[in-house]
């Protein structure tokens, strides 16, 4: 058996679908559907052996009754909110957690794949690379990055992360998202705008620097980042904590261009405020730095911004099945 938490969640349920495509059906899905019911859409279709809220899962596995027979475990579960403020809630969702599966996968040789994520870099100064020796010195920017950056540091000091692996994800967009709210991608919320106002919105800047629309991010499709996570499935011999994006930063004009593309409409951006709310926490620029992925074999070229945009538009969000 496999598990998979946050199994009904946006990366979770692509992992299931992901799973299936490799013959995978005895799987274990772990979540709260009630906290997110559209969730529930995303495992329409699959194919998976049963499914537990995952407040039942953690008292089974601090029992040490979950496991058994268990021959890996992908952790996607967590609150996955930028915008969470609640301390408590995020310590206990996204490091406690992950703190009690890693410690009973290594007790119990069992392969553990989790989601950290690209918000432990903070404003990037110091720089994207996945080493071990930087990974110490970030300085997320928001309480969920802190929350991700807190369980990497329990990794290396525990000297326990190359026996697992954590995946750094960035900014991550595709099907199965739809439940997610204010945290879809710009995609998803863009296309809606687009098909109703013909424009869409982007945040103005507030550093010369950078353009209005001009702000930078890795864009990643959700499809390449479940091959990375097979990639690593089928290398168990590998662990670590990596990047999992492009390797290229691109602008948001950059994803309005590729989204009005996709739907064959001239394009039109009105630039608005950003919130005050957020703007001493926005990253500005981001970029997933590859190297280490590269130097352990894995070779996945990820999809261009536009055609992975035209993919997900053409065959997710314009059709009557938007799910994978």
């Amino acid at each position: 058996m496999i598990i998979v938490t946050g199994g009904a969640g946006f990366i979770g349920s692509a992992m299931v679908w992901q799973l299936n495509e490799m013959g995978y059906k005895d799987l274990l899905v772990v979540d709260n559907l009630g906290s997110a019911p559209g969730k529930k859409k995303n495992l329409e279709g699959l194919k998976y052996s049963d499914y537990l809220h995952k407040d039942e899962f953690l008292k089974r596995v601090e029992k040490g009754k979950a496991l058994k027979g268990v021959e890996g475990i992908f952790h996607m579960g967590a609150c996955s909110s930028t915008t969470e403020r609640d301390l408590e809630y995020l310590r206990h969702n996204n490091f406690e957690y992950t703190r009690v599966l890693a410690e009973k996968c290594l007790a119990g040789n069992v392969r553990f794949i989790y989601a950290s994520s690209a918000a432990t870099y903070g404003n990037g100064e110091q720089g994207y690379a996945d080493s071990d020796e930087l990974i110490p010195k970030l300085k997320p920017l928001n309480p969920y990055g802190q929350s991700k950056q807190d369980f990497d540091l329990w990794a290396l000091e525990n000297k326990v992360q190359n026996k697992m692996v954590g995946l750094k994800f960035f900014n991550v967009f595709g099907p199965n998202e739809y439940h997610k709210n204010d945290m879809r991608s710009m995609v998803h919320k863009g296309w809606g705008q687009v098909k109703k106002t013909k424009k869409l919105g982007l945040f103005k800047s507030y550093k010369p620097e950078y353009k209005d629309g001009g702000q930078l991010r890795d864009f990643v499709y959700v499809k390449d980042t479940l091959k990375v996570m097979q990639f690593f499935w089928e290398h168990p011999e590998l662990g670590g904590i990596y990047n999992v994006g492009t390797g290229k930063a691109q602008s948001w004009n950059d994803l309005a261009a590729a989204l009005f593309g996709a739907l064959e409409i001239p394009l039109k951006i009105e630039y608005i405020p950003m919130p005050e709310s957020i703007r001493n926490q926005y990253q500005y620029y981001t970029e997933a730095d590859l190297r280490k992925l590269r130097s352990v074999g894995c070779d996945i070229e990820f999809l261009p911004l536009s055609d992975a945009v035209a993919d997900y538009v053409k065959n997710y969000l314009e059709t009557e099945k938007p799910y994978l």
